[in-house]
């Protein structure tokens, strides 16, 4: 596992958090970044992903 995975992963999360809590008190702006935040993790989780793949790869 690398970094990026992690870090991918661990804004998932906190977009998943924040999207919540925003849908819990009406904020739209709140669910909105909380999306967005969701969505760059899991790109960066992407990245990581194929990162360990080529490294796996050349092994």
């Amino acid at each position: 596992m690398n970094k990026d995975q992690v870090k991918g992963a661990v804004k998932d999360a906190a977009g998943k958090v924040q999207q919540k809590a925003g849908d819990m008190v009406g904020s739209r702006e709140h669910e909105a970044k909380g999306l967005a935040k969701q969505a760059e993790g899991k790109t960066q989780k992407a990245v990581g992903d194929a990162k360990e793949a080529i490294k796996d790869a050349r092994k």
